[in-house]
């Protein structure tokens, strides 16, 4: 018995088995998160190596050289890239897609654990980043505060921090920004060169006043009692009454030698909201969380944690994802709605039979329902990939039901049963309905064998695709048949009135139709050498459109967002670089009413701060995160609106360099333009460096690029302490000793903790600000040897200038130097044709390579994998038609 034979004697069972598949389907659509585009983790595993002191050049040559080496050799590595900075270096291993990213990292490990003996010794021990969307954040909020500023931080961290924390799905909430409460014990080097004592011995003293140590079990009588020391400071006033030495039979009091301060720790990263002194919270979500429920319920929950706050603290959103998702998601599903209503009035204006067009209308949830049932089973997300499947399928799922029904119809028309017309009629076109189902599928199917990025974007439409139409198909043969069954009758004729009007109307276009189709089927055949040249003209005249085409990775969309990164001259400190901060953000919210919001951070992380690596960082640094309002609020988009502050940027004397993203995600899916670079290799760092100015320049002069930069800072000056080891000898000191003797009086010896209702404080020691303010205060400095003598560092040494580059980046193991720019309305091919040009205009050396990388190199490899599917499925397709219409013997015999 046939599969719509059976449907037909057993509807009850039919029905139950859709009705099941739709409870199913729904159940599903609950559970579902909710996100942009589906869950991408990229192949990639960093390693962070913090050595203090360092500067880039000898980061490259003894962490970075030494790893790479060695971690060369990891399995499926696919470019191998580093970047050597002051104090640290960082190495990015880029795999293939669907590499195993578990085993990469265990290898990873091993090869580390084999490679630290190789490392100089006070290299901290390397730290291993497995990167994955779950980093970015979903949510960034910004706390203003006045008067409780000093305290903001352990604020936020009780009232805000803990309670979100809580919500269930968020993976980590982050304060950055805020200041840090510190005890500063500074130091006046005159009263202790009068007391012959030293930085290290306050320190030293301070540290081992600060302990609570157990003294073990006492019996007394019949009972034990432990025994302890309680030596921890209760306030850091009793810092001043330590007794640090002796002086001639007088005690000295840490207080006779340095003031002691219960402050913030000194500042150097500013950190802004509006113009009003504000610290960062930054939320993020856990693996396969829904984006879009976890904002809401931040923002559901911020009213009431408000209230909790001191009155002059107030939160404003710097950015929240989730309104960009909803407004895809939300555009998107408006969309196919659209099409359903659609679908619903073309099938009703040609069949014309309302029982006709509600059974064809169920097919369409029936076979939509199965793709969210996909979606749960393999841990998917609603995104705009999976909405956009469903929007190119609901057009393909009445197909199949709509041939069915019709040539039920005729049965019907024909004056047989209902019953016998459904399975005659269906006997007579389910292999042309199969056979339009295998096309379709020859077509989708294949999308989902693709591998990379592009594999992880289409496969959910390959699979999504391919299984509404099969459940289409399954639904025509068996569900339409069924309730054609039940539900069809002999039209009767129609009565007189508006409805056989319109119908008779209808009908009659319908005919006209038919003839001018039939006319031009039979010119068609009668002349059929002309109609094939001239289908082939428009085959052949098509492909001399496709350089005039342009083409991208990724299409920009305006999410309301904007970041701005001003970059002054090397050396400025924090003070001048927030003197210009102020000044941009007066203009941008005066220039730019679109702008709700202006958040600022500008100055440098603390020293040892891993995630400061990841960005632009540095004392001379301004980052701008701005907030739009909503783009159909306002007439400007974000990309002319960055282009007006980019003339604004020009203006400022101070920048040397700046860079501005529309979309705030430099050029990442779903924000702003995409970027190009073009990588100069070569080990000759001047050579790289002209080549890369010159080629910048080339590019500013070219249409359709935005904020050239080159990738490598210019030189900065820096002071070098030069030794003069003989002197050291004679005094009995070594370069150690000077070092961190030179540390610990400029930047400060952390001593201890003080801890305070259980959160700990760093207690830090240093010369007064007063005494490290010039090189002669670096040259007066006492550094004292094992027999209690004080050097002078003029004794021993001399401060010079030197350049040296901030930062040296490698690939596989070669230096390079990228130039990069993001593109204005124009096309990534065209954009590669002029920059091609630029290199043939350069004088390159030999041992120096050029090459064009960034978005490019990530649409050629897609491309390259699409087109090869385009093959295939052409071929597939081809296969299908040959075998369904028994043609296969036809065409050898006329070959």
């Amino acid at each position: 018995m046939r599969i719509y034979e059976t449907a037909v004697k057993k509807p009850i069972t039919t029905i139950l088995i859709f009705i099941g598949v739709i409870v199913f389907g729904l159940f599903s659509v609950r559970y579902l998160p909710i996100d942009l585009y589906p869950e991408i983790d990229p192949p990639m595993v960093t390693i962070y190596t913090f050595y203090q002191g360092a500067g880039a050049m000898d980061i490259e040559t003894n962490i970075t050289r030494v790893l790479e080496d060695q971690l060369n050799t990891v399995n499926d590595l696919k470019k191998l890239t580093s970047v050597s900075r002051d104090n640290f270096s960082l190495l990015t291993l880029e795999f293939e897609w669907g590499s195993n990213l578990d085993e990469a990292t265990n290898d990873i490990r091993d090869v580390l654990g084999r490679t630290e003996s190789f490392l100089p010794e006070d290299v901290e021990k390397p730290i291993i980043f497995k990167f994955s969307t779950n980093m970015i954040p979903i949510l960034m909020l910004s706390a203003t505060a006045n008067e409780s500023y000093p305290a903001l931080g352990k604020i936020l961290d009780e009232a805000i921090v803990n309670p979100l924390n809580r919500i269930e799905g968020v993976g980590a909430v982050s304060v950055s920004g805020g200041p840090k409460r510190e005890i500063q014990v500074n130091v006046d080097p005159h009263k202790l060169e009068a007391y012959r004592l030293s930085v290290e011995q306050l320190g030293a003293v301070i540290g081992q006043e600060n302990m609570n140590l157990p003294g073990g079990m006492l019996d007394i009588g019949s009972h034990t009692y432990p025994i302890r020391v309680e030596g921890e400071y209760k306030n850091s006033e009793e810092l001043n009454n330590l007794v640090v030495g002796n002086f001639q039979g007088r005690v000295v009091k840490l207080s006779d030698v340095a003031v002691v301060k219960d402050t913030i720790a000194e500042i150097t990263f500013d950190e802004r909201a509006n113009g009003a002194t504000a610290a960062r919270i930054i939320i993020q979500k856990q693996s396969g969380a829904n984006s879009v429920q976890i904002a809401r319920e931040v923002q559901k929950m911020l009213p009431q944690l408000m209230q909790n706050l001191p009155p002059d603290v107030g939160m404003e959103t710097i950015f929240d994802t989730s309104e960009f998702i909803e407004s895809s998601i939300g555009s998107l599903a408006t969309t196919i709605l659209y099409a359903g209503i659609f679908v619903v009035l073309v099938v009703l204006f040609f069949l014309g039979r309302w029982r006709a067009t509600f059974i064809i209308i169920l097919t369409i949830p029936v076979s939509l329902i199965v793709s969210f049932i996909y979606l749960y089973v393999t841990g998917n997300t609603i995104n705009i990939i999976s909405l956009s499947s469903l929007s190119i399928a609901i057009g393909m799922v009445v197909d199949d039901a709509i041939v069915v029904l019709e040539n039920i119809t005729s049965h019907i028309e024909k004056g047989a049963s209902p019953r016998e017309a459904a399975i005659y009629g269906t006997n007579e076109v389910g292999l042309a309905v199969v056979a339009t189902t295998l096309t379709v599928v020859a077509v989708f199917f294949p999308l989902t064998l693709i591998q990379g990025l592009s594999g992880i974007m289409f496969q959910q439409l390959g699979w999504i695709v391919t299984l509404v139409v099969v459940v289409s198909t399954i639904a025509a043969l068996t569900l339409t048949p069924m309730l054609a069954s039940q539900m069809m009758r002999k039209s009767a004729p129609r009565k007189s009135g508006f409805v056989k009007w319109l119908f008779d109307g209808i009908d009659r276009f319908l005919a006209g139709m038919d003839n001018i189709y039939e006319s031009s089927l039979v010119y068609a055949v009668r002349h059929r050498v002309i109609v094939l040249l001239v289908a082939l003209g428009l085959f052949v005249g098509s492909l001399f459109l496709i350089p005039l085409v342009g083409t991208e990775f990724f299409p920009p969309a305006d999410n309301s967002r904007i970041a701005v990164m001003a970059e002054l001259s090397q050396g400025v400190n924090i003070d001048n670089t927030k003197e210009v901060a102020r000044r941009l953000e007066a203009t941008f919210m005066e220039k730019y009413p679109e702008i709700e919001l202006v958040s600022t951070s500008a100055g440098s992380a603390e020293e040892g701060n891993i995630w400061a690596a990841f960005g632009d960082n540095g004392s001379h640094i301004i980052n701008f995160n701005l907030r739009l309002s909503s783009s159909i609020e306002r007439e400007r988009d974000i990309y002319l609106i960055s282009d007006l502050m980019r003339e604004d940027l020009d203006h400022v004397p101070e920048i040397e360099d700046y860079r501005v993203d529309p979309g705030g995600g430099g050029g990442a899916m779903g924000s702003g333009a995409s970027n190009v670079e073009v990588i100069i290799s070569g080990y000759d760092l001047d050579v790289t460096g002209r080549l890369a100015t010159e080629m910048a320049d080339w590019m500013r002069n070219m249409g359709g690029l935005r904020d050239v930069e080159i990738s490598r800072d210019k030189s900065a000056v820096e002071y070098q302490l030069v030794l003069d080891r003989e002197k050291m000898g004679i005094h009995g000191l070594n370069t150690s000793l000077v070092a961190t003797a030179l540390r610990n009086r400029i930047t400060g010896l952390t001593a201890a903790q003080y801890r305070e209702d259980g959160e700990e404080y760093n207690i830090v020691v240093r010369y007064d600000e007063a005494f490290r303010e010039s090189l002669s205060d670096v040259e007066n400095i006492l550094v004292p040897n094992s027999q209690g003598q004080f050097i002078r560092l003029s004794e021993i040494g001399r401060v010079a200038e030197y350049y040296s580059p901030p930062s040296i980046e490698r690939e596989n193991r070669q230096r390079i130097v990228k130039v990069t720019a993001s593109l204005y309305e124009a096309s990534i091919r065209d954009v590669v044709v002029d920059i091609q040009k630029g290199f043939d205009q350069l004088e390159v050396p030999p041992g120096i390579a050029m090459e064009i990388g960034g978005t490019v190199e990530e649409q050629q490899e897609a491309f390259a994998d699409i087109f090869t599917l385009l093959a295939l499925v052409v071929m597939l397709v081809y296969i299908v038609m040959l075998r369904s219409l028994n043609l296969c013997g036809r065409h050898l015999l006329s070959c």
